[in-house]
């Protein structure tokens, strides 16, 4: 049973630390967490920062997170206690109703459990907030399950169509290395808004009928590859009677021949 002397100290060291860390979070502006993560860092935007810096202040915007929340279970804690005084159960484990050992609350005044039902026991399953945003980006939604193959506009496409205008990325960085810097990221030679090059250039009607051929850049850079590589078609094997020589330097092989 504690008595009213040690009762009015353990009061008084939880007003104590209760006042403390309310003036902590109040010098503090409750750590700029009511401001945007901008108007804390005291950046009109991130667009122009470099990545390790960003990486820097997120690091410093997650332990303030982490801080604050730690100040306010711990006032929280500190008001159950005080109402466990007022109410005269201040002492005793609020589940087997046993007393508390004296050297336990000199310890931890804020605690209502005994050691053997102390919540410290059971294991916490909550997870950083931040997680929700820097899970794998690849794989969250139903299109991005490689299950098929999904010519839909998926978070991969977002992340290249993103990628495209530039990252921190270096040649050094990529397994393959590219030759342009503006092609500094995985899958940069995939097509933009179309599957196969002849798209940019080939008009059919809704029934596949009734082809057009457009000219265009895309039409002739389309029928350079197609002569370097010696082939009339990207669709695989033609029909025997398509077998034909199609290039200049087929058509002299199979004269000589």
């Amino acid at each position: 049973m504690i008595s009213n002397q040690d009762l009015a100290k353990f009061r008084d060291t939880l007003n104590d630390t209760k006042e403390d860390l309310l003036n902590r979070l109040s010098d503090n502006q409750d750590l700029w967490l009511k401001h945007s993560y901008h108007e804390a860092t005291g950046n009109l935007s991130s667009y122009d920062n470099h990545p390790g810096d960003e990486a820097t202040s997120l690091y410093e915007r997650e332990k303030d997170i982490g801080l604050y929340e730690h100040y306010r279970n711990e006032i929280s804690e500190i008001d159950k206690a005080l109402k466990a005084m007022q109410e005269g159960t201040y002492g005793k484990c609020h589940v087997c109703s046993e007393d508390i050992p004296f050297e336990r609350l000199e310890a931890l005044p804020t605690t209502l459990f005994c050691i053997k039902h102390s919540g410290t026991q059971d294991t916490s399953h909550n997870r950083p907030v931040e997680e929700g945003v820097l899970m794998p980006p690849f794989g969250k939604f139903e299109k991005d399950t490689g299950e098929d193959e999904n010519v839909a506009y998926d978070a991969e496409d977002t992340w290249q169509a993103v990628a495209a205008y530039g990252t921190s990325e270096s040649p050094s960085d990529l397994t393959w290395p590219k030759d342009d810097y503006n092609d500094m990221y995985e899958e940069a030679e995939d097509k933009m808004g179309y599957v196969e090059a002849y798209e940019n250039f080939v008009a059919t009607d809704i029934t596949g009928k009734h082809i057009t051929i457009y000219p265009n850049i895309q039409h002739e850079r389309y029928e350079d590859e197609l002569d370097a590589e010696g082939i009339m078609a990207v669709f695989g094997d033609l029909p025997a009677a398509e077998h034909d020589p199609y290039t200049e330097e087929e058509a002299k092989e199979s004269e000589r021949d």
